[in-house]
């Protein structure tokens, strides 16, 4: 049984994931045979949507996500009638990027990123966690051509033209070509490229969940010190810091018995549960260039008494799962943007390795 959760605020991971997901495609990009087509000024300008690939249409995006700085209020649904916004300040100055997001619904909660660095401020209980997150490792270098890595996942076509927010932008529709992801329907505005408006598509064509922005003001003088000054001013509150460690599957004694279509690993890490008699948690992270799944393994808990359960928050869906191994039990969550199926494809594949 799938058990539907409402939304939190989380519109910024959503933003991030649409603006930052042609990473791959941009890296792989610099190796291609031939230079990405470029739609000119006057094309974009002109009314008709540029003719390009899947791998181009992505890269057009995220260069779009990278160069521009904007202010909007950003609005998440969910085909359950759950709703959460936003507001979301965005600056890029060459290769700094910096964002502040300030939840408009749910708990107060506002979120500071400095590149690789995120700080969240929690209001009500006067805590500010501070992490590091290589968030553009969402969609990293995957390995051979692009054409046989995204294009050979996902096709692309254009649908039509719409106004989201006041902008003209050109939609297009990312089809996956198996069942092991979703697809997407892509609001590209139109001078720029950037991504205004996003749907995640079922296997059934059924509209899961939607981002969008209601209000948006592009090129909007946004000061990065300002921003700065407010993520560092955490006078009054405790600060908690989350350290990560690099860490590989195989050494943590984790494999799969066989890949899941089409998905890679990108990174593994472990976090301290809090004492060496707990141990750790390992997060095992995978991407296709678009959808992502991370697999968090630590060891078993009976007396959390926790419940193997499929979770469905929009379009991310969780699945928790006890593994029993002879050297020991471990406690499985799996968490993406993917179809219930790929998940436990992933939780039917893992093994230990040692």
């Amino acid at each position: 049984m799938i058990v539907p959760m409402p939304i939190p605020v989380r519109g910024f991971v959503t933003l991030m994931a649409a603006l930052c997901m042609a990473q791959a495609a941009v890296a792989q990009s610099r190796t291609s045979s031939s230079p990405p087509k470029t739609p000119s000024s006057s094309n974009a300008a002109g009314g008709e949507a540029p003719t390009l690939s899947v791998v181009e249409w992505l890269q057009r995006m995220h260069t779009a996500s990278r160069q521009r700085s904007y202010i909007g209020t950003f609005v998440v649904s969910a085909a359950t009638g759950t709703l959460s916004s936003a507001r979301i300040w965005h600056v890029s100055e060459g290769d700094l990027q910096m964002e502040r997001i300030e939840a408009l619904s749910g708990p107060p909660r506002s979120t500071f990123r400095r590149n690789d660095k995120v700080v969240t401020f929690l209001p009500e209980s006067k805590v500010v966690k501070s992490e590091r997150r290589e968030n553009l490792e969402l969609f990293p270098n995957l390995l051979g051509n692009p054409d046989s890595s995204i294009a050979a996942l996902y096709g692309v076509r254009v649908i039509g033209k719409d106004r989201v927010a006041g902008f003209d932008a050109d939609v297009v529709q990312v089809e996956p070509r198996d069942g092991f992801r979703f697809g997407y329907r892509v609001w590209s505005e139109r001078r720029s490229g950037l991504v205004v408006k996003l749907q995640t598509i079922d296997g059934e064509s059924k509209v899961i969940e939607q981002s969008a922005f209601s209000e948006l003001q592009l090129d909007a003088p946004i000061k990065t010190h300002a921003l700065t000054q407010m993520m560092s001013s955490t006078a009054g509150y405790r600060v908690e810091k989350s350290e990560l460690e690099r860490t590989t599957a195989q050494s943590e004694g984790w494999s799969l018995k066989a890949p899941v279509a089409g998905f890679k690993p990108i990174n593994c890490y472990r976090r301290s549960m809090g004492g060496d008699a707990r141990g750790h948690t390992m997060q095992w992270t995978f991407s296709d260039g678009l959808a992502s799944v991370s697999l968090f393994v630590e060891p078993y808990d009976a007396q959390r008494k926790p419940r193997e359960v499929l979770l469905a928050l929009g379009a991310t869906y969780t699945l928790t799962r006890r593994l029993v191994d002879k050297d020991g039990d471990w406690w499985l969550t799996a968490v993406g943007e993917v179809p219930p199926e790929t998940l436990d494809a992933f939780a039917q594949s893992l093994t230990r390795a040692r």
